[in-house]
This record gives structure tokens, C-alpha cells and sequence, in this order.
């Protein structure tokens, strides 16, 4: 059969035209990353094309057969920042075009182990858990994270002496004992030293804050009422090798954060910081005589160790010392007044040390012992009066961590000591009816169910023997439904319970020879705790971020505790309260990012905290009904430069007067702080910012006759005389700091 060829000629000239078409096109591949990792499941598009993929498990991605021409190339993610490149494809040329996305909600995927005592993504825990990097503190810098909770919604650094600046630490508006402060998840500051255990943390040894609000008893014990607050320390793995931030203000305060790294042999990393704070310059712009700011001078130290063992195991060790010497009063006292009544002082000198440990057992189950331990030495003298006080605490908890199909276990047994004496009438008098030594062992367990990817549900149980109030037991139940992927609804119940402390800081309470009595056995403070809370999250098609978190919440009180310093001159007289107390309200945060370098973080917050006895509602002291803060930021790229206006907003609070007689004003007026920042960071290897605080020169005098009653006359020696009043001599008229506007500067050195 002959075969006639010519008839397959077009078909040849086809395939040829074909091939040499394809041998002009070329190709587009690439890698898309973020924060140095492959990022999966990004769309990858050629604008105006039909060019589309997603990238793989690697994050790698290709298009093949692509003609010459110019293309817009976009890669976009939710909840990632949108590129767009533009690339010149010419004949048969390969390119390879990567990608470096921006996560736009880097908090909302922060690991959080504070509320569940296990390390899971924000989002996927059960228990709501605020979370605050060292970025966030540095839009305002402070010398202390004492300072810094200013900028946190719904927490607030309250100041409770205008003279010697201690102060405690509100969350929803309950007073600093009802709130535990932790670092590394060891509870190591105490209520007799919350404003010195937060002061001198180098705030370059922070990886972040976390922050749980309402009660949280079951899993941390006594204190952890109203909240905890969990200062997490840097891994020395993820540390700088060298870093350090100074800065001074126009007032005369500097402080300086040093922190390095390094080796000590094949199996350990060593972390060191240094804090020192120095503000020695006396000021008195309300001319009471009196000093305006305490003046101090403090250095702390801190040293984590990381130990390399088998099967990367935990094991860490960590120490810190604090030293401080602070004073305020009279504009001329020095150290030769202390303590006489020629000249009035309040000089505190405190010594502290801390040791914080976790050790992960060598077994095959998720089995850690976590120990710390902390001794608390203060030498305090009030005018005449002093206050010597020491404090010890040791605390154990072994936990283990086991999943069984659907329930994730978590099995615990602590024990905490807690040892103070001081030279006060409020122990020298107690005569064997409150114990100098208390023991708290306790067993708590927890179960996290995965009803399904949507449903998940916690329920955990504690029981306490506290040696003085005997068998306390604390449950707590929560309910998560991740609706979809940008909306999480969470339901938190539970109780809570606080052993009295009745020793206290408190000199004007104190002074003179007041007896200590005890009537009845005290009780333990209980709580009954709901919490709802929402979060959503919203993308726009341009890479814009919005998240908005709200929560409600109530608290109940009985058993409430109050020392009552009024029905007898002589005694200070401890019982239960004869009613209850409510803290209920509402707070919500806001979070926008926008793609043109422009970011919001807002939060605000209603409360009401009261006190109900006998038919008779009481509104807290010191206790706003709303409050706000926020912090706006924007960098301008092309000049390497990032702008933070920061600021806080307080409602009125009810005050503390002296009597039917006190001019003050018996609630503040509604007060703000703002602050503005500008911070250069065009050098390779440092940085510099400098701003203002306080642009509306707020002080708390603002409209009163005088803050501190009777300046003119600390020692009472002439109470009958020129009192047309009928005041003492009382320092505690206090809501807010009181110093005025001032600049700072201030430069960031980083070796990575």
C-alpha cells in the first residue's frame, strides 16, 4: 500500500509551529515565606491572566508555559499583608520570583500557656488570655512593667501614697491583692511586694505578658480573684547576644536595660540582665513642700540558664536580685532625718531575690516539676513609724500532661509555704490566733475535650487544705465553639477563693498602738465568676486586618475580708463582711491593621464594683466606672521612621476624704494621659526614639486646695492649732501620678 505523505504536512507544520512556540514561553517559580518559614496555601496570581496556583506544603509554587511580556504577579493569604511584583518574562527565560509575606495578626497566634498551664495557640484555647509583647510596651517606654500596665484595657497601676508611691495592681477594677502576679508561671510576687516584685524586671528579658481576667483559683490557688498577670522571660535560644535600651526624661530619671547571652560549655546557654533606675531629682511644682515623685534608686538582676538534654527535655533555672532605696517628703529631708520627727520622711529599703525553676522529669510521660522561691526584706520608715517586714515563699507543682483520644488531661499537686513576720502591732499582738507560718498543699485536675473542631470543652477541679481555713475546693468549667475560622465564641465559669493576709503595708492604717483582734474564725474569700467572650476577625481584599475581642463579666463575693479601723481608735478589728460584693461590666478591644502602615490598638471598658450590706449598695473606692487606652502607630517606610500616640482615659472614681469637713473633691475628675513617640530605625544595628509623655500636663491637684492634708504639719504636732478642717496629717489622696508633662530620649542597641 503506498502511503501518500502530503496529506500530513499541515498536521507536521502544526506540531512544529507548536513546539517552537513553546520553546519561546517561559516559566515563574518561587517560594513564599513568612517570619523565615514556609507559608502553605497562599494564592499565587498573574494579574489579568489565567495564571492561579496555591502554594504547596513548602510554600513553593510554579507557572509553566508563560509568554514574554510584563506581568503583576500577586501573592495574598488571609490574615497575610498582599505583594505584588512586577516581572519581565522574556522568550524562553526561567524565573524564579519569592515572596516574603507580613503577618497582619501576629497577637491573635501568639502559644499562651497561662490559662490552661499548657502551651496552645490564642486561639485555641478555651480561656480567653490577653497577650502583650515588649513591641507593645515600647510604644510608651517605662522604667518598670509596674508602669507599663497603664496601656493594658481593664488593668490599672493604682497608686495608693502620694509620698512613698506604693502601689497595687487592679484588674476590672478589684484592688492588687485580688490579682496574682507570675513570673515564668511561678507565683513569686506577693501582695506584701507587688509594686517591688514588678519593678526591675529588665524589660529585655520579656517575651510577653499574658493576661487572664477573673477568677482563676482552680489551676493557681489563693490570690488569682480577680485575675493574673504572667510575666513569660525570653528562651536564652531566642535572645540577642547583646542588647540594651537607655533612656532619661527632662525630669531626671534614667534607666538603663542590658541584657547579653552566651555558652557556658556544650550543653548550656547562659541569659543575663541588668536594670538599673536612677531618678534623684527632688521637684515640687504644687508647692506643698513636699516632694512631687518619689526618688529612687534601684538595680536588679536577672539569670536564666538553659540546660541541652536528651530528647530535648526542659530544663531551666533562673535567679534575680533586687536592691532599691526609695524616699519622698520634705523637700529638704536627707538620710539624717530617718525615722525622727524633726524633718518628714517615708525611706523604704527593700532587698529581694527570687530562684525560678522547671525541670521536665526523664520518663516517658509529659510529667514537670516547676519550683520557686523568694525571700522579701524591707526596712521602712513612715515619719516616726517603721515597718520591718520579712517574707518567704516556696512553691512546688508537679503536673502531668496526658491525652487520651479526645480529652486532653492535665493532673497536678502543689504545695506553697508562705512565712512574714514584721514589727507591727498587726503580729506582735495576734497571740497564736493567726499563724506566722502558712502551709497550702493542694491537688487540682483539669480536662480539655475535643468534642469536635468546632466544639471544645474544659472542666477542672481543685482542692486546697490551707493550714489555718482548712478544706477549700475550687471548680471551673469553660465551653469554646470556633464558629468559623474569623469567629470564636467562649463561655467561662468557675470559682475563685483568696486566704486573708491581714498583714499589710498599709502605715496609716497602722500607726500608733493599735490592737489586732479577731472576733470570729475569718473565712476564706470566695468567688462565683462568668465570663462571655467574642472575637472576631475581618480581612479586607487588600490585606486590611480588624479584630475585635468583647467580653462580660461578673463576679460575686462572700466572705469579703475588711480590717475596720473606725468603730475603736485602739483596735484594728478583721471579719468577714456582712453581705456580698459584685464586680460586673463590659470591655472590648479593638485591633486594625491597614496595609498602609497604618495601625490601631483600642480597648475601653464599663464597670461596676460595689459592696452590699445590710440593704446598702457602697461604691469601691478608687474605682473608675469606665476606662480607656490606645495606642495609634504609623511607619513612614521611606524614612524609616515609626510614629506611637499613646493615651488612657479614666472615668471619676470615689476618693478617700477625712471627714464631712475636707474641701477635696470627693471623686476626680474625669483624667487622661497621652503620650507621643518617634522612633528612628534607619542604622543597621541600633535605634532611636524620644517623644513626650503627658502632653496635657495632667496632675491630680489639678482643682483641689492640696493633695496631702495637713503638708504643713506631717507630725500632728498642731492639730488644735490653724485646722479649720479638722484634719491629720494623711498622704493617701491619691488616683494618679503625679507628674507632669516631660520629655525623654532614649537609644535600642541590638547584636543578633
Amino acid at each position: 500500500m503506498k502511503i501518500s505523505y502530503t496529506k500530513y504536512l499541515p498536521l507536521v507544520l502544526l506540531i512544529f509551529l507548536s513546539l517552537n512556540v513553546l520553546a519561546q514561553n517561559g516559566s515563574i517559580k518561587g517560594t513564599v515565606i513568612s517570619e523565615g518559614k514556609p507559608l502553605p496555601l497562599v494564592n499565587i496570581a498573574v494579574q489579568q491572566t489565567k495564571f492561579t496556583a496555591k502554594a504547596d506544603s513548602a510554600g513553593n509554587y510554579l507557572f509553566n508555559n508563560v509568554p514574554p511580556g510584563t506581568y503583576k504577579i500577586q501573592a495574598s493569604a488571609v490574615g497575610y499583608k498582599r505583594i505584588i511584583q512586577s516581572v519581565t518574562v522574556a522568550a524562553d527565560q526561567h524565573l524564579t520570583i519569592d515572596f516574603d509575606l507580613v503577618n497582619v495578626q501576629n497577637d491573635l497566634n501568639e502559644v499562651v500557656v497561662t490559662g490552661t498551664l499548657k502551651e496552645v495557640s490564642r486561639l485555641e484555647s478555651p480561656v480567653p488570655v490577653e497577650v502583650y509583647t515588649p513591641a507593645y510596651f515600647r510604644k510608651n517606654p517605662t522604667p518598670s512593667i509596674f508602669e507599663a500596665l497603664q496601656n493594658v484595657n481593664g488593668v490599672r497601676p493604682q497608686l495608693n501614697c502620694n509620698i512613698c508611691s506604693t502601689g497595687d495592681i487592679h484588674i476590672n477594677g478589684l484592688e492588687g491583692p485580688y490579682t496574682m502576679i507570675l513570673i515564668d508561671g511561678m507565683p513569686i510576687v506577693s501582695s506584701l511586694s507587688s509594686v517591688y516584685g514588678l519593678s526591675g524586671i529588665p524589660n529585655s528579658l520579656v517575651e510577653q505578658m499574658e493576661i487572664v481576667k477573673g477568677p482563676a483559683s482552680s489551676l493557681y490557688g489563693s490570690e488569682a480573684v480577680g485575675g493574673l498577670i504572667n510575666i513569660i522571660t525570653k528562651k536564652p535560644k531566642n535572645a540577642a547576644l547583646i542588647s540594651a535600651d537607655l533612656f532619661s526624661t527632662s525630669y531626671g530619671e534614667y534607666n538603663a536595660d542590658l541584657a547579653f547571652k552566651l555558652n557556658a560549655g556544650k550543653k548550656a546557654t547562659v541569659l543575663t540582665g541588668i536594670n538599673y533606675f536612677k531618678y534623684g531629682n527632688p521637684v515640687d511644682h504644687n508647692h506643698d513642700n513636699f516632694t512631687d515623685v518619689t526618688l529612687a534608686d534601684r538595680i536588679s538582676i536577672f539569670q536564666k540558664w538553659n540546660f541541652q538534654r536528651k530528647h530535648d527535655r526542659l530544663f531551666s533555672l533562673g535567679a534575680r536580685y533586687l536592691y532599691e532605696d526609695r524616699w519622698g517628703g520634705e523637700m529638704q529631708w536627707n538620710k539624717t532625718y530617718r525615722g525622727g520627727d524633726q524633718v518628714y520622711g517615708e525611706s523604704i529599703y527593700t532587698n529581694r531575690w527570687e530562684l525560678i525553676g522547671n525541670y521536665q522529669l526523664p520518663v516517658k510521660e509529659k510529667m514537670f516539676l516547676a519550683f520557686s522561691y523568694n525571700e522579701h526584706d524591707q526596712d521602712s520608715r513612715y515619719g516616726t513609724t517603721s515597718y520591718i517586714a520579712q517574707q518567704k515563699i516556696g512553691f512546688a507543682q508537679l503536673t502531668w500532661d496526658k491525652k487520651l483520644g479526645n480529652h486532653d488531661l492535665l493532673f497536678g499537686t502543689a504545695l506553697r509555704y508562705t512565712y512574714y513576720d514584721d514589727n507591727t502591732p498587726a503580729t506582735t499582738s495576734l497571740n497564736q490566733v493567726l499563724s506566722k507560718n502558712t502551709w497550702l498543699p493542694g491537688l487540682f485536675v483539669q480536662d480539655e475535650i475535643s468534642l469536635s473542631a468546632k466544639h471544645k470543652i474544659l472542666a477542672g477541679f481543685r482542692y486546697d487544705y490551707n493550714s489555718v481555713h482548712g478544706n477549700i475546693f475550687t471548680p471551673r468549667a469553660a465551653y469554646k465553639w470556633s464558629i468559623n475560622e474569623n469567629n470564636i465564641l467562649r463561655i467561662n465559669a468557675g470559682t475563685g477563693f483568696r486566704v486573708v493576709n491581714i498583714f499589710t503595708e498599709d502605715h496609716a492604717a497602722l500607726t500608733g498602738a493599735r490592737i489586732v483582734e479577731v472576733p470570729h474564725e475569718l473565712k476564706p474569700e470566695k468567688t462565683y465568676n462568668v465570663n462571655l467572650n467574642y472575637l472576631t476577625k475581618m480581612y479586607s481584599e487588600s490585606g486590611n486586618f480588624f479584630g475585635i475581642e468583647t467580653s462580660a463579666f461578673y463576679t460575686y463575693f462572700n466572705n469579703r475580708i475588711i480590717g475596720d479601723f473606725d468603730a475603736d481608735p485602739n483596735k484594728i478589728i478583721y471579719d468577714n463582711l456582712n453581705g456580698y460584693a459584685v464586680s460586673k461590666g463590659l470591655s472590648a478591644n479593638m485591633d486594625v491593621t491597614l496595609t498602609n502602615g497604618l495601625k490601631f490598638i483600642v480597648g475601653a471598658t464599663y464597670q461596676d464594683v460595689a459592696t452590699y450590706e445590710d440593704g446598702i449598695k457602697k461604691q469601691q473606692i478608687l474605682t473608675e466606672k469606665f476606662s480607656a487606652n490606645w495606642a495609634v502607630s504609623y511607619k513612614v517606610k521611606p524614612l524609616h521612621l515609626a510614629v506611637d500616640y499613646t493615651g488612657n482615659l479614666y472615668s471619676p472614681m470615689r476618693l478617700p476624704l477625712l471627714g464631712p469637713l475636707d474641701p477635696r473633691k470627693e471623686y476626680s475628675d474625669t483624667w487622661s494621659i497621652q503620650n507621643i513617640q518617634l522612633t528612628y530605625g534607619g542604622f543597621d544595628k541600633f535605634e532611636i526614639y524620644g517623644g513626650v509623655k503627658n502632653l496635657l500636663n495632667w496632675t491630680p491637684n489639678k482643682g483641689n486646695p492640696f493633695i496631702i492634708a495637713r503638708a504643713n504639719d506631717p507630725f500632728d504636732k498642731n492639730v488644735e492649732v490653724d485646722n479649720p478642717y479638722g484634719l491629720t496629717f494623711d498622704p493617701t489622696y491619691v488616683y494618679g501620678p503625679n507628674q507632669g508633662i516631660r520629655g525623654f530620649f532614649g537609644i535600642r542597641f541590638t547584636i543578633k
